[in-house]
C-alpha cells in the first residue's frame, strides 16, 4: 500500500455531510486560485491603462504588452514558490499550512487590488503566485485522505474541479466586474473568495497531524527521483501543446472561424465546460486505470491538435473542437498528479505541488513557442503543430517513465 494511503488509514476520516464539505471547501479555494490566475489575462487594457497610463496613451498596443508582465510574475512565483515553502514547512500539519498559505494569500491579492503603481503591484502578483501550488499540493493530498485507498484521483478531481470551474462562471464573471467596476475590485473580489476559503477550511477539514520525521532533506529528495523528473517534463511539454492551441483561441476566431469577437467569450466558457467534464471523468477512470487515463487524455489532445486544422474554418467547428480539447486536456490532469504523488514517496506534497508548477511551465512554453510560429507569419493555425510536437514529447517521457515501472515490477 502506497504512504498515502496508509497515512490515510491512520486518520479518522470525515463521514457524511462534513466529509463533502470539507471536499467543496477545498474545491472552493481551487476556484479563486483559478479566478486569479486567469483574470489578469482578461484585464491586460485595464491594467495598462490604469498602472501605465502614459505609456497607454502613446501606445496601448506597448502598454499592454508591459502589463502582461503581471502574468509573467504571477507564474513565477508559482514555479519557485511550492519547493521553497513545502520545504519550509515540512513537519507542519497539513490543515495548517495550508491556513497560513490562505492567509498569505488574501494579504498579497489584496495587496494587488491596493498598490499604487506598477513594480508594487508586480511585486505582488509574484507574491500571490508563491503558495498557489502549494496549495494545490496540500489540498489535492488532504483531499485524496479524505477519499481514502481507491479513491485519490476522485479526490484530486474535487480540488482542481474548482480550478475548471473558475473558468467556466469565476473568469467571466470576475472579468466582467474588472471592466465594468475597475481592475482593482477584480482583485479585491479574489481576495475575499480567499478569506471565504480560509473560514470554510477551519471549519470543516480535519486536523491530520504533521510528519515528525520530515525535513527539507526529505520533501526535496523527490527530486533526486528519476520518475519524479520523468513525470514533470511528461506534464510540461505534453500539456505545454494544450496551451500552444489554446493560448490563440481569441485571435484565430474572427480571421479563421468567422466569428465576431463578442462570441469569443463564450467559446471560452465551452471549453471551460469540457475541461470541467474531463477533470472529473479523469479522476473517476484514473483510479481504475492510471496508464490508460493519462495517455486516452494526451492521444485526445494530439488528435484534436490536428483535426484543428479542419475544424476551425467554422463556427460550429471551433465550439465543438473547444469543448473536446477542454475535455481530453483535463482527464490527464488527476491521474497525473496522483502520479507523482505515487512516484514520490514521503515527499507528496512537493511532489504534488510541483504539477502545478509543471502546468505552469508549460503555459509559458506553449504560449512562447506557438507565438513565435505566428510573428514569424505562419497563422494563427500553426500553434496546432507546435503543440503535435510538444504534446508528443510529453507523450514520450511518459511512454519513459511507465516502462521504467513495468521493467522494476520483473526485476522484484
Amino acid at each position: 500500500m502506497s504512504a498515502l494511503g496508509t497515512a490515510a488509514l491512520r486518520v479518522p476520516i470525515p463521514m457524511g455531510f462534513r466529509k463533502i464539505a470539507a471536499l467543496l471547501s477545498l474545491a472552493l479555494g481551487g476556484f479563486a486560485i483559478g479566478v486569479q490566475e486567469f483574470v489578469t489575462m482578461g484585464l491586460l487594457p485595464n491594467l495598462a491603462s490604469g498602472l501605465l497610463p502614459n505609456l497607454y496613451r502613446a501606445s496601448p498596443a506597448a502598454a499592454d504588452a508591459s502589463a502582461a508582465h503581471l502574468v509573467s510574475a504571477y507564474a513565477a512565483g508559482v514555479v519557485i514558490g511550492a519547493p521553497l515553502i513545502i520545504a519550509f514547512t515540512a513537519k507542519w500539519p497539513k490543515r495548517r499550512l495550508l491556513l497560513a498559505v490562505l492567509a498569505w494569500l488574501v494579504i498579497a491579492t489584496a495587496s494587488s487590488a491596493l498598490l499604487p503603481s506598477f513594480l508594487p503591484v508586480m511585486g505582488a502578483r509574484f507574491l500571490a503566485g508563491m503558495p498557489h501550488g502549494v496549495y494545490f499540493g496540500v489540498a489535492t493530498m488532504l483531499a485524496a485522505r479524505i477519499m481514502g485507498p481507491g479513491s485519490q484521483a476522485k479526490g484530486v478531481a474535487m480540488v482542481l474541479g474548482g480550478l475548471t470551474v473558475a473558468n467556466v462562471v469565476g473568469v467571466p464573471g470576475v472579468t466582467w466586474l474588472g471592466q465594468n467596476a475597475g481592475w482593482r475590485w477584480a482583485y479585491g473580489t479574489v481576495a475575499m473568495l480567499f478569506a471565504l476559503t480560509f473560514i470554510c477550511i477551519r471549519l470543516t477539514v480535519p486536523m491530520f497531524p504533521g510528519n515528525r520525521h520530515a525535513s527539507i532533506n526529505t520533501e526535496l529528495g523527490a527530486f533526486r527521483r528519476k520518475q519524479v523528473w520523468l513525470t514533470i517534463a511528461m506534464g510540461a511539454l505534453g500539456f505545454g501543446g494544450f496551451f500552444a492551441a489554446y493560448s490563440f483561441i481569441n485571435p484565430l476566431a474572427p480571421p479563421v472561424a468567422g466569428l465576431d469577437e463578442a462570441a469569443v467569450p463564450a467559446v471560452l466558457v465551452t471549453a471551460g465546460i469540457g475541461m470541467t467534464i474531463g477533470n472529473f471523468a479523469g479522476g473517476y477512470f484514473g483510479d481504475r486505470n492510471l496508464p490508460a487515463t493519462l495517455f486516452t487524455g494526451y492521444a485526445g489532445v494530439g488528435v484534436l491538435l490536428l483535426a484543428g486544422n479542419l475544424m476551425l474554418h467554422s463556427g460550429p467547428g471551433l465550439f465543438a473542437w473547444a469543448l473536446l480539447l477542454g475535455g481530453f486536456s483535463q482527464l490527464i490532469g488527476p491521474p497525473a498528479q496522483s502520479r507523482l504523488m505515487a512516484v514520490a514517496p514521503g515527499s507528496e506534497t512537493i511532489a504534488a505541488a510541483c504539477h502545478h508548477a509543471a502546468f505552469n511551465i508549460a503555459n509559458s512554453l506553449g504560449a512562447f513557442l506557438g507565438g513565435l510560429v505566428v510573428a514569424a507569419g505562419y497563422g494563427f493555425l500553426a500553434p496546432l503543430n507546435v503543440g503535435v510536437v510538444l504534446t508528443a514529447l510529453g507523450v514520450a517521457f511518459g511512454v519513459v517513465s511507465f516502462s521504467l515501472d513495468r521493467h522494476a515490477r520483473r526485476s522484484r
